[in-house]
């Protein structure tokens, strides 16, 4: 299929043939299983020391003494080492040996990471998504190489402008949200909107261009995942493709 690259004027510069990997078939519970992998493999395990309320030197007194058969401290009658005397053991605290990681086969997360793909060419999942895409001339959107050199945030502005995703930029800096609960004071207090994504063969200053702008993330198509393609495991993401990712992605997670 035939496909329009945009200059960064926001002008059709010439048309290029869509690789079939945009063809793939959509699965979103893959989808899903891939960005929980992808999750659960960041998490550090961490637990209680096994000794910990343990290191005391007391007994029951046994039955016939009128008096609970706790463990006692020695010249006292303090309970000790049992989960509901003060300092004593945790009943199930948290063991460091618990395995968080939701492992997934190679094949499953490439299958995942095509069809994630896939499905930002699909505008009724980019708008599900919340996405603003009212101005953007096509899915997925293609712009030429240029677009990876830009290390300025006020040429960036002109240029997503021009692409019609500025709207979505604009979105995501307003959806900028205080957490609810205790999450807020463990150094995660603003839930954040995610923007667009830009996929590029070379990062030759984008990122730096592109870091400023709200919910806007940068990156090379071989570091391409099914998270940054479907954040928190919804499938759609507004993206922008540079003609060299578009071609190299033709021959990838195969």
């Amino acid at each position: 299929m035939k496909i329009n690259v945009y200059s960064v004027d926001g002008k059709t510069a010439e048309e290029i043939e869509l690789p079939a990997i945009f063809d793939e078939e959509y699965r979103p519970d893959l989808i899903k299983r891939a960005v929980i992998s992808s999750q659960t493999a960041r998490i550090q395990p961490w637990g209680s020391d096994p000794m910990a309320g343990k290191r005391t030197t007391a007994e029951s007194w046994g039955s016939g003494r009128g008096a609970a058969m706790v463990p006692r401290i020695k010249n006292g009658s303090k309970a000790a080492f049992i989960p509901m005397a003060i300092g004593g053991r945790r009943a199930h605290p948290p063991r460091p040996q618990k395995i968080y990681h939701e492992k997934i086969n190679v094949k499953e997360r490439r299958f995942a990471i095509r069809s994630a793909i896939a499905a930002t060419t699909n505008s009724d999942l980019v708008e599900e998504r919340g996405h603003k895409i009212e101005n953007v001339p096509q899915l997925p959107l293609i712009v030429d190489d240029e677009l990876a050199s830009v290390k300025k945030t006020k040429e960036t502005r002109e240029i997503f402008k021009n692409l019609g995703i500025f709207d979505d930029i604009t979105r995501a800096k307003k959806g900028k949200k205080i957490r609810a609960g205790k999450g807020k004071m463990r150094g995660r207090k603003y839930k954040k909107t995610k923007g667009p994504l830009i996929v590029v063969d070379e990062d030759k200053g984008i990122s730096l261009g592109a870091r400023n702008h709200a919910g806007v993330d940068v990156v090379t198509v071989d570091n391409l995942n099914a998270e940054l393609l479907a954040p928190g495991t919804h499938p759609g993401r507004l993206t922008v493709f540079t003609k060299s990712a578009i071609e190299k992605l033709g021959g990838l997670f195969q």
